[in-house]
């Protein structure tokens, strides 16, 4: 998805703090006491802001669910941000590379980096998109509270509350995730990009076309041959549904979108971006919605003579 497109820069403020819930300590901890976090992604800042609440000031650098993240370059202001925090976080595994150089150039000792691919223990290549494992936020509240601990011992407790609070608000997300599969487990399925692919595993979707979705993600030319495959896919009425990404397009994910919806594929568009206005969880449920009615639909269409 690393496409020649207009050059994009997303101009952040360094010292803008987001709006926190309560947290699992004092509301009232001075802004000078309080923890800097900046996260690449909007979705990891807004799991860390609900885990540290007012301690922290969050920062998250991508935040546009409008924009392709792949075609981001840092900003002079991004850079400065990172070099106060005290705490950062990144997505790993190739996603956001542009972070690895921008903390090196600005070594800090007591800065604690987070790589959310290296918690997950996730293998170099593989689907970047790792929000989307619901997996994920569980080992992500778990490390991100031990390196609370690590710079607030005195309030382990704390945290550890805080952190037993978010679990506990996956919950729905887990049982949607559960009647999804249950219902739907084994349907096949396709997509223009890998986006959703962690999320439908968990969903029990057979997944199609997947060389096909790489290619695009790595801005490389599919081949012809998976390009006519895909096609037969909708043309054939082989998969149930279309997942796309919402953020990002180009000529051939609108061409097989246009024949998704001639041939009567219920299609979903899914984003990379936590959308503005939403915590995590609702995000993931909103999603989750559009899935299963998609399925839903799918299920209930007429056979083919």
């Amino acid at each position: 998805m690393r496409r020649l497109a207009a050059f994009v820069t997303f101009l952040m403020s360094a010292g803008l703090p987001m709006t926190l819930p309560p947290g699992p300590a004092d509301a009232a901890v001075p802004p000078g006491q309080r923890l800097r976090i900046v996260a690449a992604e909007n979705v990891y800042g807004d799991v860390a802001a609900q885990l540290a609440g007012h301690t922290a000031q969050v920062t998250s650098v991508l935040s546009n669910p409008n924009q392709d993240p792949h075609l981001f370059e840092a900003s002079p202001s991004v850079a400065r941000a990172l070099s106060h925090a005290t705490i950062t976080i990144s997505n790993g595994n190739g996603y956001d590379g542009w972070m690895a150089g921008l903390l090196a150039a600005s070594p800090a000792p007591d800065r604690h980096d987070i790589v959310v691919a290296d918690l997950l223990g996730a293998r170099a290549g593989s689907n970047p998109h790792l929000w989307y494992d619901p997996q994920t936020m569980r080992t992500f509240a778990n490390g991100f509270t031990r390196v609370m601990d690590a710079t607030d011992a005195p309030q382990a407790a704390a945290h550890a509350a805080a952190r037993d609070r978010f679990l506990g608000s996956l919950a729905p997300v887990q049982a949607r995730i559960d009647a999804i599969r249950a219902r739907f487990g084994g349907t096949s399925v396709t997509a223009t990009e890998p986006v959703f692919g962690l999320m439908s595993n968990a969903l029990g979707l057979v997944m199609r076309n997947e060389r096909f979705q790489v290619a695009v993600m790595n801005d490389a030319e599919p081949r012809p041959s998976d390009v006519v495959a895909f096609e037969d896919d909708l043309r054939g009425h082989k998969v149930a549904v279309l997942f796309y990404n919402s953020q990002a397009s180009d000529t051939a994910a609108r061409r097989l979108l246009g024949l998704a919806r001639q041939a009567g594929i219920p299609v979903v568009g899914v984003t990379e971006t936590e959308p503005a206005g939403m915590d995590y969880q609702h995000w993931m449920l909103s999603e989750l919605d559009l899935t299963g009615r998609a399925l839903a639909q799918a299920q209930s269409r007429p056979a083919r003579p």
